[in-house]
């Protein structure tokens, strides 16, 4: 066996240090639930004839409990294409449930937001809560106790790491997430985002840039680049969480459906009664979450999960920070280029060996963990892909060589030695970037500061011709504090129109950019935010000013204000826009005011969850 690299050695290590109390008291905390919590066994009848009351067929087996029953947690809408799939999965997996001697029943359903819809939109300040939202609803659904293991029906940004977070308080229970698929390609992704950047130059009309959109996102399925929805999908892989090899493989096909039913007989294979127990809580942990950073950074994959991972690690009593990412990153090799860090999208991907050549290098160099406790066997179980063979589903070796080394290639070869992820810090505080779609010629960015409290406003400035020069555009009280950290992501065309006018150009922020940010540098989830915080003390972002000269850089991991200090200590700090109203946000209120800082995940929810455990 080859030996584990000392870096993430070394990082996984201080993890399971760092996280030492925490996570002996969350395994002490699933231990009770199993052995002396609230089960199927010791409900009254009272509550055991509510339960199966409209369960048709199966209720002689859920009713003398000689069936295993597994739970079903869905974020099916119709709206949302990567979840309108999901619509016909209960009815299947009753089926598939049924042939192993199991039950299942539909426990509750999640909400679903597409970041897609709701973009550059005033209901993208509930994104990031909706995560909390999610798990406070799947704990909802979970806790009716009438379950032996769960099926996780979810896909896209905030909708897997919710889930998982509110499966995780139920972590005695096995799970397994079970995906869709991306839709098939449509048009190009570059050919798309060329269309953007000539709308936002006013070359194109609308309807031409509509019939762009239109001809990308065209089908049932998530969207095809490499954003937060396909990186939440190659995670759960690499935290073997999902059926080996099922993250990309497109809706309606006969293989999307075997590997729903093999998920759903594995869960009474691995489900409380089962001869082969694996719960969520143990298989979710530390190396797990090591391996997930590992696969995000090795295949590019979305920044957003900068605030995720440390979320879902948090749920298990696990602590990791973007420390950890950044000495990971340097250790991690880049694997694979998928648009916006490459031309092909994730069906290409996928077709040029995907995670299961991923999963296959990295295990062969030692740069992931092989010893976890995976839902399908082990690790080394994921360095596959899933066939059709005679109408059954089986499982073949991953390629031993990359079918496209435009999209995919070998440790041995990679495209970048390190995974392009960094953590800049400064007299600004800490923030992430993503160098991977960046030429390394703008990895420095030093320039004047335009600050901007919206990125409506940024708009405003780039039509008139403002930013017209060398410029760093700072956007300020996009906390999860201030406003739900909404993602910025119409702002990447119009920085690309400056970038390729030949300008040095970058955004700062303490909001999100999309986790399909790409070629502009991006220095986001600067903590701490603008906003003040519980002690009244705004971030520094909050004294920067119009002119100040400000280096990012992510070659030696700076984000500075070069102004003098005493000028800096003489200054008052901003004054935040008031809070926005309308479509919900005011729901949303408890949530931002006890927020935590992006490092942490940015969740009131969690932060109030760890001063009673």
């Amino acid at each position: 066996m080859t030996d584990l690299h000392p870096t993430i050695a070394a990082v996984t290590d201080r993890i399971i240090a760092r996280s030492a109390p925490r996570r002996a008291a969350y395994l002490e905390l699933m231990d009770r639930q199993r052995e002396a919590g609230t089960n199927r066994g010791s409900l009254s009848c009272g509550n055991l004839a509510h339960a199966f009351a409209a369960s048709g067929e199966d209720k002689p087996a859920i009713r003398t409990g000689a069936a295993m029953n597994i739970g079903i947690v869905t974020a099916y809408n119709d709206m949302l294409s990567a979840h309108q799939p999901y619509g016909r999965y209960p009815e299947q997996i009753k089926l598939f449930a049924r042939e192993v001697g199991a039950t299942a029943q539909v426990a509750g359903g999640v909400p679903a937001m597409c970041d897609g819809v709701t973009q550059g939109q005033a209901g993208m300040d509930l994104s990031l809560f909706s995560r909390d939202n999610i798990a406070q609803g799947t704990a909802i659904a979970l806790s009716h106790a009438m379950f032996e293991s769960v099926a996780l029906l979810g896909i896209c940004d905030k909708i897997v790491p919710g889930l998982l977070i509110g499966a995780l308080r139920f972590g005695h229970l096995p799970q397994i997430l079970i995906p869709a698929g991306p839709m098939p390609s449509g048009l190009a992704n570059k050919e798309k985002q060329r269309v953007r950047q000539l709308y936002a130059e006013g070359k194109a009309t609308r309807d031409e840039l509509l019939e762009a959109e239109a001809a990308s996102y065209h089908g049932a399925g998530t969207c095809t680049f490499y954003g937060t929805a396909n990186s939440n999908q190659m995670m759960m892989e690499l935290m073997g969480l999902h059926m080996p090899g099922s993250a990309f493989v497109n809706p309606g096909t006969k293989l999307r459906q075997e590997l729903t039913r093999a998920a759903t007989h594995r869960l009474a294979a691995i489900g409380w009664d089962g001869d082969d127990y694996r719960p969520l809580a143990r298989c979710v942990d530390e190396k797990a979450i090591v391996n997930a950073a590992i696969g995000l950074l090795a295949t590019g994959g979305s920044t957003n999960h900068a605030i995720h991972v440390p979320a879902i690690a948090r749920a298990a009593g696990i602590i990791i920070d973007w420390q950890d990412f950044d000495e990971l990153s340097h250790a991690v090799p880049l694997l694979a280029r998928v648009y916006p860090n490459g031309a092909g999208d994730v069906n290409h991907f996928h077709a040029a060996g995907g995670i299961g050549y991923v999963v296959q290098e990295l295990l062969g160099a030692g740069l992931l963990h092989g010893d976890v406790l995976t839902v399908g066997g082990t690790m080394a179980d994921y360095a596959s892909e899933p066939v059709i063979v005679d109408d059954e589903l089986h499982w073949q070796g991953a390629p031993a060589t990359s079918r496209d080394d435009a999209m995919l290639r070998p440790v041995a070869a990679p495209f970048s030695p390190d995974g392009g992820m960094r953590l800049l810090a400064g007299n600004l505080g800490r923030a992430i970037i993503k160098t991977s779609a960046v030429a390394e010629d703008r990895w420095t960015i030093e320039a004047p500061a335009r600050i901007f409290d919206n990125q409506d406003a940024v708009l405003t400035a780039f039509k008139a011709g403002e930013l017209e020069r060398d410029v760093i555009v700072v956007v300020r009280f996009q906390g999860p504090r201030a406003n739900g950290m909404p993602e910025l992501h119409k702002l990447t065309p119009a920085l690309g129109v400056l970038q390729d006018k030949g300008f040095r150009v970058a955004l700062l922020t303490d909001g999100r950019m999309s986790g399909a940010s790409g070629k502009v540098p991006a220095v986001i989830h600067l903590s701490p935010e603008a906003l003040p915080g519980a002690d009244g003390v705004s971030g520094p972002l909050a004294f920067l000013q119009d002119g100040d000269m400000v280096r990012v850089c992510a070659r030696n991991g700076e984000a500075t204000a070069l102004v003098d200090p005493a000028v800096w200590a003489a200054r008052m700090p901003a004054i935040a826009p008031p809070p926005a109203l309308g479509v919900g946000r005011e729901l949303f209120a408890l949530f931002r005011h006890h927020a935590d800082e992006a490092e942490k995940g940015g969740s009131a929810m969690l932060a109030a969850m760890e001063q009673i455990i």
